[in-house]
């Protein structure tokens, strides 16, 4: 695992060098596989970087986009985080409606949209079951509770590791999320982390000895690379 961590100067900053890292992720997957594949996360930190990308003239053709996680809310909630991205970036450019791989949410029973989505997924990249394909970069975001996606701590999401999507839950509210070996499997995993309410669970997270099932993030541990891209009032007190 290849670990960079970042603390810019603030969160205008923060979404700028986000922008920056993902461009340039884009452009190397476009030149290498003639595609991107990119799952989003959700939460208000993202929301700018998203508007920031729906302005650049990119090959839309060749972007394959995905979700982390999704509170399972019909898609035009307010709460969902497909219609976040939707309105902050989707819709406002001319990506292909086949390039949008939202997550179900309109089953009667959680976990039967869960495994709806990993067959999707598996159909899309082409890989049986068990194994866990690569999308080239995951957005991830991290509550107070060091929880990332929707693997919150001390429930059974955090004990799944034989495949690729899951339930997780929220004070008993279903949500569908990737599992942590599937995160884990991306060539870049990009956490986008704002707000001082941050410090006291990234202390655990970047701690030499915690409970990874108390601080979730703490799973999170790529094949490939880990960029931990923070504002200031995140990353204050975390050691140079």
């Amino acid at each position: 695992m290849n670990k960079q961590v970042e603390v810019l100067s603030d969160q205008s900053a923060l979404i700028a060098r986000s922008l920056e890292l993902i461009l340039s992720k884009l452009e190397t997957a476009i030149a290498q596989r003639g595609q991107f594949t990119i799952a989003l996360s959700g939460g208000s930190t993202p929301k700018p970087l998203y508007e920031a990308i729906a302005t650049k003239d990119l090959p839309w053709d060749k972007i394959h986009v995905f979700w982390g996680d999704e509170r399972y809310v019909p898609p035009d909630h307010p709460d969902s985080n497909e219609l976040m991205a939707r309105r902050a970036w989707l819709d406002r450019v001319d990506i292909p409606a086949a390039n949008i791989h939202a997550m179900p949410t309109l089953d009667a029973d959680p976990a039967l949209s869960a495994a709806k989505h990993e067959q999707d997924l598996q159909e899309f990249f082409h890989s049986a079951p068990g194994e866990f394909p690569s999308l080239d970069v995951i957005l991830l975001g991290m509550g107070d509770d060091a929880h990332t996606a929707s693997l919150f701590p001390h429930t059974e999401a955090l004990k799944v590791s034989d495949r690729l999507v899951t339930v997780g839950n929220k004070d008993g509210n279903p949500r569908i999320t990737f599992t942590y070996p599937f995160i884990n499997a991306a060539r870049s995993v990009i956490f986008v982390v704002a707000g001082a309410n941050k410090r006291p669970a990234l202390a655990q997270v970047f701690a030499p000895q915690a409970d990874d099932f108390s601080y979730p993030s703490r799973l999170i541990r790529p094949q490939g690379e880990l960029w931990w891209l923070l504002d200031a009032a995140a990353g204050a007190e975390l050691p140079n």
